[in-house]
């Protein structure tokens, strides 16, 4: 168990002492302690190459829980492609200052080693029941991600055992794969979903864009530009011509190829034909710019309260 003390933002005089955990044996004795206090716990399981949309979970989770702690962990058994494993930016001693600067009260960043005893290739297969949200978008794209995905954040949760967990929406799919997890596992936490951070231009917030190249860059933006036109195009055009409006729109710049372009039921994943189907309508994409490979999306329509 390790200290970080770093300055926070809001004084150069003062310092916030974040714990650094390596080890489950540590997580589990530190988790102890803070229930024996009554705190309530709060987790943001991120892979590091934190950015300010990682910056606004934690800064929720402060705001909700009297302890908070962040994973910083690359979790192999999501990747199905090694290249893009290998690729995936890996930061720890800036992550850490940022999540000391944040409010976090510990931050867990282990050994691949440590989380799979033996090689991730050596642990029991066990298939998560995933539903529906698991077998399109990226289920399709990335055949074993959800399940990877849910092998990891389910073994952070057995191990932290949190009260609430914090998760982007930029993810959405993500969290309604992880919403079916923890109900087939009887997992009892809280899955809070968090809106989208963007940059000014309107790109949004990910640890694959420090990967772009300054050209690709300031192409990147037309991802969200092509989204946002569209839900104005969407209230005189049917769900087909506002699906092919974006992916004509973006494959014909170059640099960028449109991966999927689904629009859905925001609860069920399942794809539309009709704005009538659904109250809630969400827009996901993936996009290549480059060989690097973007996800974002955008709300048709939204519930009213």
């Amino acid at each position: 168990m390790a200290v970080c003390r770093c300055k926070t933002p809001l004084s150069a005089k003062k310092t916030r002492v974040m714990i650094i955990l390596r080890t489950v044996n540590d997580v589990r004795d530190y988790v102890s302690s803070e229930r024996g206090r009554g705190a309530s716990i709060g987790l943001v399981p991120t892979m590091g190459a934190l950015h300010d949309g990682h910056l606004s979970l934690v800064e929720k989770a402060v705001a909700e829980n009297a302890t908070v702690i962040v994973s910083v962990f690359v979790n192999p058994t999501q990747f199905n492609n090694p290249e893009d494993l290998a690729t995936y930016p890996r930061k720890e001693e800036d992550d850490f200052r940022l999540l000391a600067g944040a409010g976090a009260s510990a931050v867990f960043a282990p050994t691949v080693e440590e989380m799979y005893p033996g090689g991730p290739e050596a642990q029991e297969p066990h298939l998560f029941d995933l539903g529906q949200a698991a077998e399109v978008m990226e289920g399709k794209y990335r055949p074993g991600h959800f399940q990877g995905v849910a092998q990891v954040v389910s073994l952070l949760f057995r191990i932290v055992q949190p009260d609430r967990a914090y998760f982007g929406e930029k993810d959405f799919q993500q969290i309604a794969v992880i919403r079916n997890m923890v109900k087939s596992e009887g997992i009892k936490v809280d899955i809070i979903a968090c809106p989208i951070k963007r940059a000014d231009d309107g790109l949004a917030l990910s640890s694959r864009n420090a990967l772009l190249t300054p050209e690709q860059r300031k192409i990147a933006p037309e991802i969200h530009a092509a989204l946002k036109y569209s839900m104005d195009y969407s209230h005189s055009h049917s769900v087909k011509a506002t699906h092919d409006t974006v992916v004509e729109r973006l494959d014909a710049i170059p640099e960028l190829r449109v991966e999927y372009f689904e629009i859905v039921d925001a609860r069920t994943l399942a794809p539309v034909d009709e704005w009538e189907e659904s109250p809630w309508i969400v827009g996901c994409i993936t996009v290549y710019c480059g060989k690097v490979r973007l996800i974002d999306n955008i709300a048709y329509r939204i519930p009213k309260a």
